[in-house]
């Protein structure tokens, strides 16, 4: 078997178990719809009573609903990462993407004490995004740097030419991590947080690799963490396209 055979096998593969794995995750998401019903329709018979048993059963059926929204989180996250994603690719100017992002980022940045800073280089070639998805990944790069820095700090986003393209950095201030660490984060179900889904940084990485880049970590204990996203320019942009 060829190289390539090889690769194609194990595409495929991954293609089904993806695909197996998100009929799973819809077919309990089934049977959680019609818990959370019934816990709410608990829920309303309890809510009023001043019984002390009935207060300790509210107090159940409350850790119920609570548990039953985390597993509700974590499937529609898994579902988003399992999803084959077909890209709206549009020539697109970067640094008009990644002002959005910081524009609708800023009152939460304010609230969490986090300056953000950027230097974001004039005359970068166009490359080709799928605004949404690529908005999406840069978002949950910015909250994550954002919880690193729980007393604040700064968040240094930049972007600059490359040989073969265009590179984009986000750079916190916060406690970092240790080299062990830095080598899980971008694995499935992987999480230092609590309650966390540990999807977040995958399903970023399978976005920036769909657009045929490549996403980087470089992180030190009690100096902050580095993102480093590479993207190509492709050859050839078509004349009438817009770069918004």
């Amino acid at each position: 078997m060829s190289h390539d055979e090889l690769n194609q096998r194990l595409v495929d593969q991954y293609t089904e178990i993806a695909r197996l794995a998100g009929g799973l995750a819809h077919e309990i998401k089934n049977p959680l719809s019609t818990i959370r019903m019934n816990m709410e329709l608990l829920a309303e018979d309890f809510r009023d009573s001043d019984a002390p048993r009935e207060r300790r059963a509210m107090k159940k059926i409350e850790l119920v609903q609570h548990e039953c929204q985390r597993l509700q989180d974590l499937l529609d996250n898994f579902l988003r990462f399992t999803k084959a994603h077909r890209l709206n690719l549009q020539p697109s100017d970067l640094n008009e993407q990644v002002r959005q992002v910081l524009d609708f980022y800023a009152p939460k940045a304010k609230d969490s004490r986090v300056e953000v800073v950027d230097y974001l280089a004039g005359n970068l070639p166009t490359v080709l995004l799928d605004r949404e998805a690529f908005r999406g990944a840069l978002l949950n790069l910015a909250i994550n740097a954002e919880q690193a820095m729980p007393d604040g700090g700064q968040l240094v986003v930049r972007t600059y030419g490359t040989p073969d393209g265009v590179a984009l950095d986000l750079i916190d201030t916060g406690c970092g991590m240790e080299e062990a660490t830095q080598a899980k984060v971008f694995d499935a179900f992987f999480t230092m947080k609590r309650g966390g889904s540990g999807l977040g940084l995958p399903t970023t990485r399978k976005i920036i690799e769909s657009h045929g880049g490549m996403i980087r970590l470089q992180s030190e204990p009690g100096r902050g963490t580095q993102v480093t996203i590479k993207l190509p320019v492709p050859a050839r942009l078509p004349a009438d396209g817009h770069s918004g």
